[in-house]
């Protein structure tokens, strides 16, 4: 199978990268900037070609902003077949948006990744126009198997889990952060503030997904009467937390909506 990358930049890079650790893929690379192509070539073991060759490919993966989004998707109209996947990860951009340039029986599926594909441990939302079938999709879930987990969704809550998913990393790294500077003000060293914020957010997502508690209850069973963690609990209740980051996923998803239009 041969899979194309139009776009090398952070995501499309992080998903090449999964996708070439399968072993039947063959991973060919177009950006505009011919270096950075060849250089994530030479690191994958891919190949770096023209724009043609890449969208020739039987899955094709569109790694450009949203507004390029249109563009593109003209531009290898000529090169692509009925048979071919067309994957676009573009914050807003409908299927529908890409379907109207490329045709109705377009196969085009839509996805939604986070930045921890990177490491393996990302979160792909995704959701596919009508034309592709199961096998399709069967497969892209085993060339992205190594970017992290998959959830098929409805195209029409997609915004609004990227603004979980998607924007949420960065949400937790201002948590973790602002953990460790907690520790610091404490009298913890630096980078073992760090090292502790960060396997301590670990860990309670861990035990979110894998006992399939409420985080409302795990927390409850933190706290002991009259003790330290109720009284954090209390700080961060009068800070209002919760409101300002459930807030911060609405203004996410707002503003996702408008960069689709």
């Amino acid at each position: 199978m041969k899979i194309g990358f139009i776009g090398c930049g952070n995501m499309g890079g992080a998903l090449a990268r999964a996708a070439s650790r399968v072993s039947y893929v063959d991973i060919l690379l177009y950006d505009l900037s011919s270096e950075r192509a060849l250089e994530l070539a030479n690191e994958i073991d891919g190949r770096a070609v023209g724009l043609d060759e890449c969208a020739s490919c039987d899955v094709v993966f569109l790694g450009v902003k949203p507004h390029l989004i249109p563009g593109v998707a003209s531009s290898i109209k000529e090169y692509i077949s009925a048979n071919t996947v067309i994957i676009t990860m573009a914050a807003g951009v409908a299927i529908s948006k890409v379907t109207n340039i490329l045709g109705d029986k377009a196969k085009v599926i839509r996805i939604m990744p986070n930045t921890p594909v990177a490491y393996g441990k990302g979160m792909i939302l995704y959701s596919a126009s009508s034309a592709v079938c199961e096998n399709d999709l069967a497969a892209f879930r085993e060339y992205m198997k190594y970017a992290g987990r998959l959830d098929l969704i409805p195209e029409s809550l997609i915004d609004a889990g990227s603004a979980v998913s998607g924007c949420g990393p960065a949400f937790v790294y201002m948590f973790i952060e602002a953990l460790a500077d907690g520790g610091v003000a404490a009298g913890l060293p630096r980078d073992r503030a760090m090292q502790y914020a960060a396997e301590t957010v670990i860990g309670a997502a861990t035990v979110v997904l894998e006992s399939g508690k409420h985080p409302g209850e795990l927390k409850d069973a933190v706290c002991s009467p009259g003790g330290s963690t109720i009284e954090g609990v209390l700080t961060l209740e009068a800070g209002s937390m919760r409101g300002v980051v459930s807030d911060a996923v609405l203004s996410s998803y707002e503003k996702t909506k408008m960069l689709g239009k």
